[in-house]
């Protein structure tokens, strides 16, 4: 055998001494990365099966405090008073001294009626008066005359006399019954003239010259409507949940679709204390003064009313407090362990809510709670 087989012989032996240690380091190496991979991907099982049981959390302590809020809602813009005008008797329409726009006074004359019957029974009121008059007299100027003759005794009898005074008393009241015939026949051609019973404006009228008025009823249209728009009551309606925190105090903010880029104000004057039976609310009344007239009676406004909180209210942040399928609580935690506690919402301002429940000051809350941290489960601080 010849030096160059023998070399090359040698040499291909070498390269496959090598190959296969190249081979069984590579297994190695590989056998060690899997290990190296299964003892992380064991630790990182742990650490989540340890988050899972023990969750790390972050405490807040229940603070009082005093949350002041507000809510927007409509309102009404109503006349601060507001009448329709009818007739009391029937008659025509003399004279009409006003239409719809015309500001008015108070007792300045609206309308002008005519019934000429009423002067016929004024008239003859006024003829029963002399009459019962003439009656009276003759009877009084009787009864005297037998008063004066009774001063001799046993010229008039006792019965007599008292007969005679009788009649004139009994022909006294027919005279003041006539008279008060002829008042009430008086009061009703007073009701002829209608006049303004507080300043204001005409916004409708429903009759012209001619027209025959008078009381027709419930359904019948008035002659006119006259309204105060001078000072206006804004009408709102608080619901049930906001009324504890309410105050005739308060001043609140509106707005009008008419005048957009314009803010008012007024303040709460009336509280109706009580709720409606079908709105379950309050209602709330501003007065509102309108000498510019910018404002127009029953125009909806959106109110802005502010809503004052209690002083001994407890005050978390709106993390704090879970809203599960179950019911409202905050988690609570005492020695590690985590402690549902049932709670009710109250006002919210910015990130901070008013809860109430069975919590006293400075009890540790979680500050990120979720139903995920179980009831009675062990928690650690951050």
């Amino acid at each position: 055998m010849s030096l160059c087989i023998i070399m090359n012989n040698l040499k291909n032996k070498s390269t496959l001494m090598l190959a296969v240690l190249a081979v069984a380091i590579s297994s190695l190496l590989s056998a060690c990365h899997s290990e190296e991979k299964e003892k992380q991907e064991k630790s990182q099982e742990e650490q989540q099966q340890e988050a899972v049981e023990t969750p790390s959390v972050q405490l807040v302590p229940v603070k009082k405090g005093k949350l002041s809020t507000a809510v927007t809602i409509p309102g009404e813009l109503i006349p601060y008073q507001q009448v329709d005008l009818y007739a009391k008797v029937n008659s025509y329409v003399k004279k009409l001294l006003v239409d719809i726009g015309s500001e008015v006074h108070q007792g300045q004359l609206l309308v002008v009626l005519e019934a000429p019957e009423i002067n016929s029974q004024l008239a003859g009121a006024q003829s029963r008066i002399k009459q019962q008059e003439a009656i009276y007299f003759a009877s009084k100027a009787t009864y005297d005359r037998l008063v004066s003759t009774s001063k001799t005794p046993g010229t008039v009898s006792l019965n007599d006399l008292e007969q005679a005074e009788a009649k004139k008393n009994s022909d006294l009241a027919n005279v003041e019954a006539a008279k008060s015939a002829y008042r009430e026949v008086s009061a009703n051609l007073a009701y002829l003239e209608i006049r303004a019973p507080f300043d204001g404006v005409i916004t409708s009228r429903n009759v012209n010259l001619g027209a025959y008025v008078g009381p027709g009823g419930k359904n019948a249209d008035p002659l006119f409507t006259l309204q105060d728009q001078k000072r206006l009551r804004l009408v709102v309606s608080i619901p049930e949940v906001s009324t504890g925190s309410l105050s005739n105090k308060s001043e609140v903010n509106f707005t009008v679709k008419a005048l957009p880029n314009q803010k008012f104000t007024a303040q709460v004057k009336r509280m109706a204390g009580a709720l409606d039976e079908k709105l379950r609310s309050e209602r709330l009344e501003m007065d509102v003064y309108n000498k510019d007239k910018k404002l127009l009676p029953h125009m909806f406004a959106e109110v802005n009313v502010p809503l004052p909180g209690g002083d001994s209210t407890f005050v978390v942040p709106k993390t704090a407090v879970v809203t599960s399928t179950e019911k409202v609580f905050v988690i609570r935690v005492v020695n590690h362990k985590a402690q549902w506690v049932d709670a009710k919402k109250g006002f919210s301002a910015g990130d901070m809510i008013e809860v109430f429940g069975d919590l006293k000051a400075d009890d540790q809350l979680v500050k990120a709670a979720s139903d995920e941290i179980r009831d009675g489960s062990t928690v650690k601080d951050k």
